[in-house]
């Protein structure tokens, strides 16, 4: 082969042998089952359901601050609560998650809010607040806390967490009127010295009067 001779009639004959499928095999490969376009198309859509639920889930986590929905306990509810009694004027429950605290808020003759990013929660806080029969007084609203003015509420619950209370802080400082309240949950606030606190562990609330903290901050 190297001096450019013809090749042997036996290795002429080989790759010619590779050309040819049986039938069978050709009909194999050229019938497709109608069951692999269903299936394809089956887990397709679960694919997009999928993403579509888990999505707003998972973009507050990638968020630089960010309120993970952690289901308010009974106890906590009912510490905020003792913590409202002999007040009035609206609420609002920043990063509201299911609405428990917005619908217990709104049991008690509150006009309450709830601010939550996350829609699904939103859509179930309504439907929520329609079964216990105050969504005329339970209203939530989808929106970044951080894109809403509070100065229009009187009473401001938050579940927060240790990154986000000093800017938190800041912000309501800035916002709410001198008769307001800030009640804390699970977390305290750095900077404030709370007017009153109630509950153990986790369920831990800390109330917090704007003209109190205001008060102290102009002491030298």
């Amino acid at each position: 082969m190297e001096g450019g001779g013809t090749l042997p009639e036996t290795l002429k004959e080989k790759p010619q042998l590779g050309h040819i499928l049986p039938t069978s095999l050709e009909a194999n490969g050229v019938k497709r089952s109608p069951w692999g376009f269903f299936c394809t198309g089956i887990v397709g859509g679960v694919l997009v359901v999928v993403y579509a639920v888990a999505t707003p889930f998972i973009t507050p986590a990638l968020r630089t601050i960010c309120l993970p929905f952690v289901p308010a306990t009974s106890k906590q509810i009912e510490n905020v609560v003792k913590m409202l009694r002999c007040r009035r004027g609206s609420l609002v429950d920043i990063g509201s998650g299911d609405g428990r605290v917005v619908i217990a808020a709104a049991k008690e003759g509150f006009a309450a809010v709830g601010y939550e990013l996350n829609p699904w929660l939103v859509w179930y806080s309504r439907y929520r607040a329609w079964q216990e029969g105050v969504h005329g007084s339970a209203k939530f609203y989808i929106s970044d806390l951080w894109k809403v003015t509070f100065s229009q509420y009187s009473n401001v619950v938050i579940f927060g967490v240790p990154q986000m209370m000093p800017h938190l802080e800041k912000k309501l400082e800035l916002e709410l009127e001198d008769d307001a309240r800030v009640i804390a949950c699970r977390f305290p606030f750095p900077h404030w010295i709370p007017d009153h606190v109630t509950g153990e562990g986790i369920d831990t609330v800390w109330a917090y009067d704007v003209s109190t903290f205001r008060g102290r901050e102009k002491r030298p």
